[in-house]
């Protein structure tokens, strides 16, 4: 039989023999566990863990199906015990991302370089961008499904039934909004729970609006940064996956900063996506869990 790596993922309220109670299921299912994080979470009592394993399967590729059913079931009786919510895949399962994107093209770019040569493993099932084909008429979009979903203030719900429809049609688990400089609607915000990530261009809380860097710049900061956050309805509040800073000085103008703030929101982005497609990412209430290396 071939070993074929999985990640497993899992929350539950914390209690002795969690970790026990895992590792012993994976064991007895012929796992051999890769890496293993945990963290225990004092403030809500929320116990967090990622497992990277190997398990025996017959022929995985042949039906990648019955594979994680089989080791579902083992592990079953066990997040059944802990009241666990859990999730587990194969660690070469593709998530199926789509890109949406306004005039700023620095982000898409970005994540178009990261793809094509293999750092972010993903199937890219489209791009939508509310400006025409032509904007990105520089880019290097061969392959990539392209469409214009044009929108204002009166046909913004037939854009969202029409951007809805499309996620669905395409199968779509992972929406990235890559300065996309629309608000979503709270109905499709919440439809998107969980699987949608926005880049801010501020290190939040910070300068929210129009012209953020020119309000930095006449505010005199020291350092700007970009946060990468998971959206919800209330507008830039969600769940913050990803931040960084850089430093600057009274030297530098409100085109430096714009010139700086790109670089930091194209690195925030890919780091926030890959721990994403990766598992890394858990849900804490407002906050997040991320294990990273």
């Amino acid at each position: 039989m071939t070993p074929t790596p999985f990640i497993l993922t899992l929350s539950c309220a914390n209690r002795p023999g969690i970790v026990a109670a895992v590792t012993t299921a994976l064991f007895e299912s012929g796992g051999d566990i890769r890496d293993a994080r945990q963290f225990d979470d004092p403030e809500t009592g929320r116990f967090f863990m990622r497992v990277v394993f190997a398990a025996p399967m017959a022929d995985p590729v042949a039906d990648p199906v019955a594979a994680p059913a089989a080791l579902s079931a083992a592990l079953a009786p066990v997040a059944s015990r802990f009241a666990m919510d859990w999730r587990l895949r194969p660690l070469a399962e593709r998530r199926r991302v789509m890109i949406l994107v306004s005039r700023f093209d620095h982000c898409l770019v970005d994540l178009l370089y990261r793809w094509r040569i293999g750092e972010i493993p993903m199937t890219l099932t489209a791009v939508v961008a509310n400006h025409p084909r032509e904007t990105y008429a520089h880019l290097d979009l061969d392959g990539v499904p392209f469409h214009h979903l044009p929108v204002s203030k009166d046909t913004r719900p037939a854009q969202e039934a029409a951007l809805s429809a499309l996620i669905a049609a395409t199968g779509t688990e992972l929406v990235v909004l890559a300065r996309y400089m629309q608000v979503l609607s709270p109905a499709l915000a919440a439809r998107l729970a969980g699987r949608c990530i926005n880049i801010h261009h501020s290190f939040l809380p910070g300068f929210k609006g129009a012209r953020p860097y020119h309000q930095a710049h006449a505010r005199g900061v020291k350092l700007i940064g970009a946060t990468a956050h998971l959206v919800t309805d209330a507008l830039d509040e969600g769940p913050i996956i990803e931040q960084d800073v850089e430093r600057i000085s009274h030297h530098d103008t409100p085109d430096d900063l714009v010139r700086k703030g790109r670089d930091i929101e194209r690195r925030v982005l890919a780091r926030a996506l890959r721990y994403f497609l990766e598992d890394r990412v858990i849900v804490n209430g407002a906050k997040t869990v991320v294990f990273v290396d």
